[in-house]
């Protein structure tokens, strides 16, 4: 017969076994992505028009960033930064997908090189379970489909939008809404911000014993703008018919959010999740999107088109309510989630992104520039310096710390910051592939969006 001290002795080995074990496991991570969402719209960046009280929450638990930035500034090029850490440039991703291959390549080369590992790719070899949630856009042909992209499941739309709706009338083929290789009936879609929440959480349940990924891609608030009754009720009051449907949208896209981690609570794994949140690139020019202060909107190299809200939440590994100011960049979630999951990079080209996590309470600096370009039109920052360069327009440069809103170009007055900046923009540049394939809009937009004579959102919007 064991002895009542022998109990207390073997319940207590058990509770550090198990306490241990849970320590060990992987984190699960998530990455949520929202699309075409104006940086002053988000509650904890400024807005107060639209309540988006679960993102603030991300935020208020976790580190907010004030000079995050994607990779590029528009949504395709962006998220193949995103999902391989990577400059997509190197892999010649520079634009949409348009139907316009480059001498040499064909449309069935347009999508997220084949040579390049993702996100999921890496942690499903550390033994992950992955799955990827809403709208892909990289690539329509079978070899990009996610779940031959390192996903083991998929639910969502292969194009770079869709009605969030049932399509009333026959619809293309590309539009059509996946649960993996099974086309769901137009009847049985009700609104895609809701399917995707639920299909977040049903992934939850099912994986909560064992470390997941999950790339939460909400088609939110990109077009075509619908939003249920509901949701738009809740906003009669704003006049704009487009501004009062973007803004059902976005409620409805963070209560999706507040669903997806109520969740993790419920199942007992919110300490055990790293989560990223970033917006794919600035406010679009037709979605009644708000950059306040920030020039520019999508598609532009100015600050409207790449700054984006970007959050991070780890419960017990990043300090609650912590800002961090430092330039940070989305090509920083791949290498940051392989660090937290202890998963050693097999893709044989370095990231160039960082892990973030060593800096977030340090005074280092994690990148010495970052860099864009798409087309005619590049641009770097380094420090307080941005400088923009469209093809043989004057060079614009700005300082970031006295003027985030880029009123005044300071290359006249600083020649040698200017020589350094394009030094190092062109030694970027010999590292990039040329472009797989062109822009639907070509070089026009580019230049005309980045003049200094065009400012004002009436003006900006008319280059898409």
């Amino acid at each position: 017969m064991i002895k009542r001290n022998h109990w207390i002795w073997i319940i207590g080995l058990f509770a550090f076994f198990q306490t241990a074990a849970q320590q060990q496991r992987k984190p699960n991570i998530i990455v949520i992505v929202s699309d075409d969402g104006g940086y002053a719209d988000f509650g904890c960046y400024g807005g107060t028009q639209i309540p988006t009280p679960h993102i603030n929450a991300l935020a208020a638990e976790g580190v907010r960033f004030t000079n995050a930035y994607v990779s590029a500034s528009v949504c395709a090029p962006s998220r193949a930064g995103i999902l391989t850490g990577r400059y997509q440039q190197r892999f010649g991703f520079e634009h949409n997908m348009s139907g316009k291959p480059s001498p040499g390549y064909t449309k069935a080369d347009m999508g997220l090189d084949r040579n390049q590992k993702t996100m999921a790719d890496e942690l499903k070899a550390s033994g992950y379970r992955t799955i990827a949630i809403g709208k892909w856009h990289q690539g329509n042909a079978e070899e990009y489909f996610p779940l031959n992209r390192g996903f083991d499941e998929f639910y969502g739309f292969r194009e770079g939008h869709r009605n969030f709706f049932p399509y009333k009338t026959p619809r293309e083929d590309v539009y059509a809404l996946y649960d993996n290789n099974t086309i769901i009936p137009e009847g049985k879609i009700t609104y895609l911000t809701d399917m995707f929440t639920q299909r977040a959480v049903d992934f939850i349940s099912r994986n909560k014993a064992r470390p997941f990924f999950m790339y939460l891609a909400y088609n939110a608030v990109h077009t075509p703008l619908q939003a249920k009754q509901k949701d738009l009720d809740r906003f009669r009051t704003i006049a704009d018919r487009d501004r009062r449907t973007y803004a059902a949208m976005m409620a409805s896209m963070d209560a999706g959010i507040g669903t997806v981690l109520q969740a993790l609570k419920e199942k007992g794994i919110e300490n055990n999740t790293l989560i990223f949140f970033i917006n794919d690139n600035g406010g679009a020019t037709n979605n009644a999107s708000d950059n306040g202060i920030l020039r520019g909107m999508k598609g532009s190299k100015w600050e409207g088109g790449i700054r984006v809200a970007t959050i991070m939440k780890w419960p017990e590994k990043i300090r609650p309510g912590t800002v961090y100011n430092k330039p940070v960049i989305s090509l920083d979630i791949l290498p940051t989630a392989l660090a937290a999951a202890h998963a050693k990079r097999t893709a044989s080209d370095a990231p160039d992104g960082v892990n973030l996590l060593p800096y977030l309470h340090s005074t280092k600096t994690p990148h010495q520039a970052l860099f864009w370009r798409r087309g005619v039109a590049a641009a770097v920052r380094s420090g307080k310096w941005k400088l923009i360069r469209v093809q043989s327009d004057p060079i614009l440069l700005f300082d970031l710390e006295t003027d985030i809103s880029e009123t005044r170009n300071l290359a006249g007055q600083h020649p040698e910051i200017v020589k350094d900046l394009l030094h190092k923009l062109e030694r970027w540049e010999k590292g990039l592939q040329a472009p797989h394939w062109g822009s639907s809009f070509g070089g026009y937009n580019q230049i005309m969006k980045h003049k200094m004579e065009t400012k004002g959102r009436e003006m900006e919007r008319k280059y898409p």
